[in-house]
């Protein structure tokens, strides 16, 4: 946005446009923004990808799965033909030096219809293995070169292990400047997400009783219907534990259990949440199997539909042990949490999706209303 309030002509680029993410969350986002009256007048959004497409068999694939996954279902009749001639599809090779020259050709010349050196969104909606070589090209190519107006956008996974991600961070504090680096967790954009921190730090009928003196425990539960789907590969070296829990649910985690932040400073509240990290009780070796249990869909039914096993599942090994369901216990060794039990868990191929957190409180030690037929349960609150 300029000096006047108005959002400058921008154009993002989309690394992994034909993965899953992007067809899930990514152009159904886009969409949203557009028909909000969100997105800048001059914009375009170059879809990279390997395979030899048109814009017009590009614009289709985009088009069917905005009917599958956009929430605004009704709009996209009306407001397609417009949002898709800002689509272009741009055939890539992200190891090729070629591939990013001829990048450097298509931005520039957007550039001259813009009339103006756009702002450049560099989303790498791909695997962490291939961020270091996308990175690497960018920098070479002088790509992102401008740091008040190039950003780069890096999905979860950050790395795979802790080793991988500290060397991908470095990596990138050489490449860029850190004002220009955005690493994105997509689950943190949901609705409910974002309103926990509103609904604790603002509401004086619950956070006095955010702690252990009255919550008995809290479950945080992601529960899928669908399988693997086409990331059988992917999936096979990831598995649910690296694919939820280390993000996704820790996150929620964190914002369920840390200290009010002083402001809504970014910085701020990725203090607090570091505080939360650091406070979990590490899982002795020889105890894992009591705080942790692993599991692996099998062939069944939901709804009416046969559905095969993860293990018959396309790119997954016949003998796989990869988990596609995982729940542990927590524990928090703070002031606040002592002794009160986190749940976490997650699982795909369950039988219906749901997402949610319960704050299970403790019981009264004394009721008017226990035995009998007047027995009252415990209270909940599930948001």
């Amino acid at each position: 946005m300029n000096e006047n309030g108005t959002l400058q002509s921008t154009s993002i680029i989309i690394f992994g446009a034909t993965g899953d993410l992007a067809k899930r969350k990514l152009f159904p986002a886009f969409f949203n923004l557009y028909i909000e009256g969100r997105m800048p007048e001059q914009f375009n959004i170059v879809a990279l990808g390997r395979a030899d497409k048109n814009n017009d068999d590009f614009r289709n694939y985009v088009k069917e799965n905005l009917l599958l996954f956009s929430r605004n279902q009704s709009e996209i009749e009306t407001e397609w033909d417009k949002f898709q001639s800002h689509i272009i599809y741009f055939r890539h090779q992200i190891d090729e030096d070629n591939s990013y020259i001829d990048l450097d050709i298509k931005l520039k010349s957007l550039d001259s219809e813009y009339g103006v050196r756009a702002n450049r969104l560099f989303y790498l909606s791909i695997g962490p293995n291939f961020v270091s070589t996308i990175s690497e090209h960018l920098k070479k190519a002088e790509l992102a070169s401008n740091p008040s107006q190039d950003r780069i956008i890096i999905e979860k996974p950050f790395g795979h292990d802790k080793k991988s991600a500290i060397e991908l961070n470095h990596l990138l504090s050489k490449t860029f400047e850190e004002e220009q680096i955005y690493r994105i967790d997509h689950y943190l954009g949901k609705e409910t997400v974002q309103n926990i921190l509103a609904f604790r730090f603002g509401n004086s009928i619950f956070e006095p009783l955010w702690n252990c003196k009255y919550v008995e425990s809290v479950q945080i539960t992601v529960a899928e219907e669908v399988g693997v789907e086409s990331r059988g590969s992917f999936y096979e070296g990831t598995g649910a534990l690296k694919d939820m829990i280390q993000n996704h649910l820790l996150q929620i985690l964190c914002m369920v259990a840390m200290e009010q932040p002083a402001s809504l400073d970014s910085g701020e509240i990725r203090d607090r949440k570091v505080d939360v990290l650091k406070s979990i009780r590490r899982i002795p070796l020889d105890q894992v199997d009591h705080y942790a249990v692993r599991g692996q869909y099998g062939k069944g039914n939901i709804n009416g539909t046969d559905l095969k096993a993860y293990r018959e599942e396309e790119g997954v090994a016949p003998d796989s042990n990869t988990e596609t369901f995982v729940a542990i216990k927590f524990y928090l060794d703070n002031q606040r949490w002592d002794g009160v039990p986190f749940y976490v868990r997650t699982g795909k191929r369950m039988q219906e999706k749901h997402s949610y957190i319960t704050i299970q409180f403790k019981p009264l030690a004394q009721s008017t209303f226990s035995g009998g037929k007047h027995d009252l349960s415990q209270n909940k609150l599930i948001i």
